[in-house]
């Protein structure tokens, strides 16, 4: 093996000598960092609409395509209503799901402490159709009729009882289970009175109802209380005329009630995914429409749930600063490799400086010692000199010396083996001297 490629392994060598504790500490690092770091986003989720004619799932379907595009499936699975999304998330069945505003009972206070809200996407205005030519403004008026509110463990049975009991209206065989276009039938043939109705304006069954004769929809002279009494509820108002400007539908300015469609999901959903949502729901429900303003929705007005607080940072600050210039995926990696990479950059800058230093030690170490054996040679000598120990001190400095052109080093520092040697050359002219000093006496 040559000199030249036998310095170069010995360098390599001294090399990874110098570098392992810094790689032990950089992966300590590591592994500390990454307990600190977001596992990635899951690339599934499972929302919980609502009937499959409704309002809820279309939106979720809508939404399915919006994050599809960003690589993220969400599978919509219908259901009969909000209560039922609720105690799906609650069992862990869903990761997120609509859920109207109010309909949460008053022990549910279980349920609120499992679940967040991402804050309401859009009005659910509360249309109370009848049948009759008399104009009702007041629920009592509704006392002894039948009145259709709604299937089991829909939102708007929840809501259609509070507001019926409020007005001391009892539940009896009169209310009957009846939603949607099933309800809106009923009104139409007069088998009910009146039927609670939860949907959009632009809804099949309000738009039925809206143009059935006969049938009108009441304006709330008591908005304004069922507001204080009920805070989930917003007072809003149907503009005379909004329906059909050319047959003047509905024929006055309605005041109306309005619950908010919420979006609630498991309180161990991922971060990104809740920006993700987030966006997803701006694009959805940001438009103007009867009831809102042009970016009114999402925002957070019922507080029947905790705001997230990944979504609270969300409509302070808008979606995280590395989602609006990189794909949600390679904004996700980035992020979570910054995450990482920041603490072990604070532990290699100081590292790296130190490293060569610790390299230069390790190396001029092995010709330090010999000279630590030649310094405690050279005083032995002079300080104790014993002329009958001359060949064992010339036999010492001779291993001294074989060791160091023995000892192997890298090129750059081989002034160092020269510098030794030169330096044994000295100590040996020395241990002469002394030899020829002891001699001449015993001349005679």
């Amino acid at each position: 093996m040559s000199a030249k490629l036998k310095s170069g392994l010995l360098s390599i060598r001294d090399l990874l000598a110098t570098a392992w504790p810094i790689v032990l500490i950089v992966a300590l690092g590591f592994v500390f960092a990454y307990q600190f770091v977001e596992p990635a986003p899951p690339k599934r989720l499972v929302i919980s609409s609502g009937a499959e004619s409704g309002a809820y799932h279309a939106f979720a379907q809508r939404y399915a395509a919006l994050l599809a595009r960003n690589g993220v499936t969400l599978d919509v699975r219908a259901s009969v209503g909000s209560l039922e999304n609720v105690d799906r998330l609650r069992k862990g069945e869903v990761d997120v799901a609509f859920v109207q505003g109010g309909i949460l009972p008053a022990d549910g206070e279980e349920a609120r402490t499992e679940l967040l809200s991402l804050g309401s996407m859009y009005y659910e205005p509360v249309w109370v159709f009848y049948r009759g030519d008399r104009r009702l403004v007041r629920l009592h008026d509704l006392a002894g009729k039948r009145i259709a509110i709604g299937a089991e463990g829909s939102g708007v049975r929840g809501l259609a009882l509070q507001l019926l009991e409020a007005n001391e209206i009892p539940v009896d065989d009169k209310l009957v289970p009846l939603a949607g276009l099933d309800a809106a039938e009923a009104v139409q043939q007069g088998w009910v009175d009146a039927a609670f109705i939860i949907a959009a304006p632009e809804a099949p069954v309000v738009q039925v109802l809206l143009r059935s004769p006969g049938v009108r929809v009441m304006s709330f002279a008591q908005a304004d209380a069922y507001t204080r009494r009920f805070p989930f509820l917003t007072q809003v108002t149907l503009p005379r005329g909004a329906v059909d400007l050319v047959r003047d539908t509905p024929p006055w300015d309605t005041a109306m009630l309005a619950a908010t469609a919420n979006l609630v999901v498991r309180e161990d959903i991922h971060p990104a995914l809740v920006s993700l949502l987030l966006q997803a729901a701006s694009e959805a429900h940001g438009k103007s429409g009867f009831f809102q303003r042009t970016g009114q929705f999402p925002a957070y007005l019922d507080t029947s749930f905790e705001l997230s607080s990944d979504a609270a940072r969300h409509y302070k600050s808008g979606p995280p600063f590395l989602q609006r210039f990189l794909p949600f995926w390679a904004a996700v990696f980035v992020d979570r490799t910054f995450v990482m990479l920041l603490p072990l950059i604070a532990l290699l800058v100081p590292l790296l400086k130190v490293a060569p230093a610790i390299y230069t030690w390790r190396v001029r170490s092995k010709v330090f010692r010999l000279y630590g054996e030649l310094k405690f040679l050279e005083n032995e000598v002079r300080n104790h000199y014993d002329a009958a120990r001359h060949a064992e001190y010339f036999e010492r400095l001779d291993r001294i010396e074989e060791a160091a052109s023995n000892r192997n080093v890298p090129l750059a520092f081989t002034d160092l083996v020269y510098t030794l040697r030169e330096h044994v050359h000295l100590v040996r002219k020395q241990l002469i001297r002394f030899e020829t000093a002891h001699e001449e006496p015993a001349k005679p």
